[in-house]
């Protein structure tokens, strides 16, 4: 339970670090990189970026941008996490093949070697399985319980195992599920203020200027096609995340059924 504990505290920080030094990064991009003179016409910035120049377009888009840089540098960045996080937790070797190992030691009553096989293969299917066996050899010599009794004690631990791993295979999903529904929002705000921009400097002028407004209107989707990017990418690594920890929680629920069938298969 320290453990656990001491896991998330990690989790938490590394997310309340990761969101201020993403700022700090999209902010020095914004203004070392896509402002950079030399994207400009007469090397400065306050000019219209050069011809075919999209990183120039890119800075013209406004305030908007630099968050949207944020929220992209997050996704790539959580979408890294969960990625290591989540291989990790399948353990070293195939899970299928694990838990079938595991279920033919325990059918072979070699209940040492079994827990052997799930310090060998870590991740979190190992380590429910892990708190299964704990249990289950305790109960062997249980003279107290009887057989339904002491299924349920070996249901309930394996249940609490994964009630503690679960949550750390979820992790920072949440924040990728938040940057998907607002990038696009975020994106669309940007676009909106280009465009009130674009229209008011033309009204300033007092005629129309083609030229103007279409750059105007270029540099206002900007933000929209950022936005959208990001947005995009937040879904996928969202869903591929998901299914990949539904996959884990099945093979958990597959393995703790191997372990009550075996005890209550074999001893009373």
């Amino acid at each position: 339970m320290k453990n656990d504990t001491q896991i998330k505290t990690i989790f938490t920080g590394f997310a309340a670090l990761v969101i201020p030094l993403a700022f700090v990064a999209a902010v020095s991009i914004y203004i070392f990189v896509l402002g950079n003179p030399a994207n400009f016409q007469g090397g400065n910035n306050a000019n219209q970026p050069l011809p075919g120049n999209y990183l120039g377009v890119m800075f013209k888009g406004g305030i908007i941008v630099p968050i949207l840089l944020t929220l992209l540098l997050m996704v790539l960045t959580f979408g890294l996490e969960r990625y290591i996080t989540i291989n990790k937790a399948k353990g070293k070797h195939s899970v299928n093949r694990f838990v079938a190992k595991v279920h033919q030691l325990l059918a072979a009553k070699n209940l040492d070697e079994a827990k052997t096989e799930c310090d060998s293969q870590k991740g979190a299917v190992a380590s429910v399985l892990r708190a299964g066996l704990e249990k289950y050899g305790e109960l062997i010599s249980e003279k107290t319980l009887n057989r339904d009794q002491k299924v349920i004690a070996i249901k309930q631990e394996i249940e609490e195992a994964t009630s503690l791993e679960l949550p750390m295979l979820e992790q920072n999903l949440v924040i990728l599920a938040t940057i998907a529904s607002i990038a696009t929002l975020m994106g669309l705000l940007g676009t909106v203020i280009g465009m009130i921009r674009a229209f008011a400097a033309l009204a300033n002028a007092g005629a129309p200027d083609a030229i103007a407004l279409a750059t105007g209107i270029s540099e206002a989707l900007v933000n929209t096609a950022l936005g959208i990017l990001t947005s995009a990418l937040a879904i996928i690594l969202y869903n591929y995340f998901t299914t990949k920890i539904d996959k884990i929680t099945y093979s958990i629920d597959e393995a703790g059924m191997a372990v009550v069938q075996n005890f209550a298969a074999h001893y009373n």
